[in-house]
């Protein structure tokens, strides 16, 4: 019988959480255990833990900014990582096709077989941090800063639009990328990093982008304007951004970011920290427990 270590937050609010807590409890017993987390940085120390106790599986419960707290204690430990999805948006599990309901959720854990996907790393000011799906430099993590946690239990996604707006009113951060395999630099106001295809949801911003491609895919958008973010929009809805003569896109395994002046970069939706930054990939570091499809290949 597997040994399930599952990671969550108690004392998040709402219906939601009340009906997670209840499901769990439900749930625990010998092959399961639930660590619930107290303060800020609990889920990287409790998932340190359990991979040192040699669980069988560590459970992330909550969204993709829990996931990568979890993420970030295991490191590369192999143990393989369950996914209750329960955040915003989810978009890691909805790369992967892990169900958003929770019953299906958890029958997954039991049922869906672990594959190796690509680790994200941010190498910054000395210190270490991986990602699963996305990271940002300059305008989305700026609006990730402005975009409070009660604004976003609030109305969802549209606080990431109503942030956005407020560092327009800011002034403009231009971002230098520059790979470290020989690829041309490129400079740009607003950079986007993904591991997966989505961001934001549903939305393909990274068309080419494979989970265990061993690459980053690098969208950078130069302009800084309602204007020209305007028309960056209506090119990701189409599928078309890619081919917009002020969008570069790059595909490399280890690359520098650099600002014009102070800016903020984001991990998984989440503050990580200050550019400079580097980031690299870790290929096929990471075992997520995923459906199984097409005769036995896990999602893609």
């Amino acid at each position: 019988m597997k040994r399930l270590f599952v990671i969550f937050n108690p004392a998040a609010r709402g219906e939601k959480s009340r009906r997670l807590l209840r499901f769990l409890e439900s749930k625990a017993g010998n092959a399961v255990t639930l660590a619930p987390t107290r303060h800020p940085g609990d889920a990287s120390a409790l998932a340190a833990q359990a991979a040192k106790d040699g669980y069988d599986m560590i459970v992330a419960a909550g969204g993709d900014g829990t996931i990568n707290e979890v993420v970030n204690g295991m490191g590369c430990s192999g143990i393989p990582l369950g996914i209750l999805p329960l955040g915003t948006i989810n978009v890691f599990a909805l790369d992967l096709g892990i169900p958003l309901e929770l019953e299906a959720a958890w029958s997954l854990l039991e049922t869906g077989t672990a594959r190796a996907i690509d680790l994200g790393c941010a190498e910054f000011a000395g210190k270490e941090r991986f990602f699963v799906q996305l990271a940002g430099v300059g305008f989305d993590a700026h609006a990730v800063r402005a975009a409070s946690w009660e604004l976003k239990k609030r109305i969802g996604f549209l606080s990431y639009i109503w942030a956005g707006v407020v560092v327009l009113l800011k002034p403009r951060t231009d971002v230098e990328v520059r790979p470290l395999d020989g690829q041309p630099p490129a400079t740009g106001s607003i950079v986007l990093i993904g591991n997966g295809r989505l961001y934001g949801g549903k939305l393909a911003l990274f068309p080419h982008a494979k989970l265990d491609d061993g690459k980053l895919d690098v969208c950078v958008f130069e302009r800084w304007s309602g204007w020209h973010i305007t028309r960056y929009v209506w090119g990701i809805l189409r599928g078309k951004h890619v081919g917009l003569s002020d969008v570069k896109y790059i595909q490399t395994d280890r690359f520098e970011c650099r600002t014009t002046r102070p800016a903020p970069f984001e991990l998984d939706g989440e503050d990580a920290g200050e550019a400079p930054v580097t980031f690299s990939v870790l290929p096929r570091a990471l075992r997520v427990v995923t459906p199984i499809v097409d005769g036995g290949n896990s999602h893609a």
